[in-house]
């Protein structure tokens, strides 16, 4: 038996999109893949998002983009991350990957890479509407528009998408909201009077495309929705229907019992006040389980059991209660996974450790196998 597994329901990332799909009927879905899907895994999960009707992909790193073609993947597919003289700029232009532009030196690159390739570059211009990251401000979004504009009457370009992210949809500050929509639809008039006229406009993301109607435009961009992550507050997975994709699970590695007065793990930072039961799960900070996670807790056979001191690079110590005392080494524990089988979640202990679900999933490492399956 392994000592532990990252199992991805199949169905439940199938389920997730049907929710998003539901809410948005009139958009087409993009199902964000970037950072190995979340921890999830590239591929697999690409596969499984095309299989269950995602009409297009989204990656971070052209390096991403990459590795999907490389797997078989011909379709829609954007990536929006990616900084001067990237080494897979030409490889993803030559695959028809869709390449977002957020600046004239980016625009000149990919049309410079088009050329190389024989091919007429296809991009989606983003503009920053107040997320203050990627994407061209609004000062210089007309000299972009405009030599954009240029490019496509010349044939070098195919202005696809126009695009911005969006910043507080999460919080529900319904003012942000409404700004950065202004903003971007001003932004999407500019570059009409510029002469281009894009196939697709998008701002929605998770959060926006389950709550914010006026987002939602012709492409929503599905990310941790997809995997069952909460997009909003710690129950909008819940409240929104949401099944997570990731079951972490483990086996206790050593079950004791240490005496009074003993404490645990590093620091000391718990110590038995009487003779307490105790089980080793053999994951640590090494695999991505946080190092600070207080108040954590695990499931074993049906009960919530609290984890004790600190959390090592390999290993962390459960207190085992007096209602499991058949518990054993080689015994099953789920560190996180669905709130529907009364496992804690990945929102949970993104709570437990000052941080949130998504980084959670994505920090979970590579000694970690993923094992993927189908539930229904």
């Amino acid at each position: 038996m392994m000592r532990a597994v990252a199992e991805i329901d199949l169905d439940a990332l199938e389920h997730n999109l049907r929710v998003v799909r539901e809410a948005a009927p009139g958009s087409m879905l993009l199902a964000v893949v970037k950072a190995d899907a979340y921890g999830h895994g590239l591929v697999p999960i690409a596969q499984a998002a095309r299989a269950a009707g995602a009409d297009w992909l989204g990656v971070a790193l052209l390096s991403e983009a990459v590795a999907l073609r490389e797997s078989g993947d011909d379709g829609p597919l954007l990536a929006w991350l990616w900084t001067p003289g990237d080494p897979d700029l030409l490889a993803c232009v030559t695959a028809r990957v869709q390449i977002s532009v957020s600046s004239l030196w980016a625009l000149i690159a990919v049309v410079e890479a088009a050329a190389e390739a024989g091919v007429v570059a296809r991009v989606h211009l983003k503009l920053d509407t107040g997320l203050s990251r990627n994407g061209s401000d609004i000062e210089a979004w007309h000299e972009l528009v405009t030599a954009a504009a240029a490019l496509k009457a010349r044939g070098r370009i195919e202005v696809v998408g126009i695009w911005s992210h969006l910043a507080d949809a999460a919080s529900g500050d319904a003012a942000s909201v409404a700004q950065q929509r202004t903003l971007f639809l001003q932004g999407v008039a500019q570059a009409r009077e510029a002469g281009i006229e894009p196939q697709l406009l998008h701002l929605a993301n998770s959060a926006a495309a389950l709550t914010w109607p006026d987002t939602r435009f012709d492409l929503v961009r599905i990310g941790i929705a997809m995997y069952g992550v909460s997009p909003m507050e710690p129950a909008s997975a819940q409240r929104f229907g949401l099944r997570a994709v990731m079951t972490l699970r483990a086996r206790l590695a050593l079950v004791k019992t240490i005496p009074a007065g003993q404490s645990v793990s590093y620091g000391g930072l718990w110590t038995a006040v009487e003779p307490t039961r105790v089980g080793l799960v053999p994951l640590g900070y090494a695999d991505g389980i946080p190092r600070i996670g207080r108040g954590a807790h695990v499931l074993v056979g049906g009960v919530r059991c609290a984890v004790l001191g600190q959390i090592a690079m390999d290993q962390f110590v459960i207190e085992l209660p007096a209602e499991l005392e058949s518990v054993e080494a080689g015994d099953e524990v789920i560190v996180f996974g669905d709130a529907a089988t009364g496992a804690p979640t990945a929102d949970d202990w993104g709570t437990w450790s000052g941080s949130i679900g998504y980084e959670i999933v994505t920090r979970l490492g590579a000694r970690v196998p993923r094992a993927y399956e189908r539930r229904a």
